[in-house]
């Protein structure tokens, strides 16, 4: 329920509804109202409060350090801005692997704190004694395989997944199993399209890709990325839409400039 009190247009059902019609899915992260008004203005389907925060709004190396209190903080932010989107929280590191009941009282939180509408785990087989205690308490749960950024210390790279054959394969049953054990939709990063391509023929549920190429069911960016706020990331899968980083530099430097030289206020600019 958004903090105007109505209930928002897209819900899980409605995802459901959208693949089984072809329609593509749009998601995106964000972390703040004012963002999150603006994304929501736009039409997005689906905002993903991600763990990303801890890399573009903390500045860390990696998403593992960000805390569960950190991540239910920008949800709430997020959720006083959004009418329509479905809102999903990324359950960050430690809260949910190798232990369970801590999974599901992480999740409970997520959900009681910030009234978002789902939480989404990194992980298959690893982790589905977590998903399914999630789920069975009634909270929706996206999955997410390929990159899991979580693991990165496990991996040691952020390089394409699933290349070879036995990883693919593994890819694909932990996705059914995702599927089996009620997961609503199924983010796939950093994988060959056409495994991207196979995994959304044969699921029923939404994929919903991040560098899996054009054939899954719908595509997440993360908004810094594609707004250009962040330079220094360039992966082939980004597209960016705008350049806010020299936009917003160049207003920096014209203010501190208008300042130094007196012109800013003028003298219509003041009381």
């Amino acid at each position: 329920m958004s903090v105007q009190g109505e209930a928002r247009v897209l819900t899980t059902r409605r995802l459901l509804e959208m693949k089984q019609k072809g329609e593509k899915i749009a998601m995106i992260t964000a972390y703040d109202y004012t963002f999150a008004k603006i994304v929501d203005k736009a039409g997005i389907d689906i905002i993903l409060v991600g763990d990303s925060a801890a890399n573009v709004m903390a500045g860390h190396e990696t998403t593992i350090p960000i805390t569960i209190d950190q991540m239910i903080y920008h949800a709430q932010s997020v959720m006083r801005a959004v009418k329509n989107p479905l809102v999903v929280v990324d359950m960050p590191f430690g809260s949910y692997q190798g232990n369970s009941r801590e999974a599901v009282s992480s999740a409970i939180r997520i959900m009681k704190e910030s009234e978002a509408d789902a939480v989404k785990v990194e992980g298959g087989s690893e982790v589905m004694e977590s998903i399914n205690r999630i789920l069975s308490t009634g909270i929706p749960v996206m999955g997410h395989l390929g990159l899991t950024p979580q693991s990165i210390h496990k991996f040691g790279t952020y390089a394409v997944r699933a290349r070879e054959e036995d990883e693919a394969n593994r890819l694909i049953e932990d996705a059914v199993a995702l599927e089996k054990a009620g997961c609503f939709a199924l983010v796939l990063e950093k994988i060959p399209a056409m495994l991207g391509k196979k995994v959304a023929q044969m699921l029923k549920i939404p994929v919903i890709g991040i560098g899996a190429g054009k054939y899954v069911d719908g595509q997440v960016l993360v908004m810094h990325d594609m707004l250009g706020l962040t330079n220094d990331f360039s992966p082939r899968f980004l597209r960016r839409y705008a350049n806010m980083h020299d936009e917003a530099l160049n207003a920096f430097e014209s203010y501190v400039n208008d300042v130094k030289n007196g012109d800013f206020p003028n003298e219509s600019e003041q009381y």
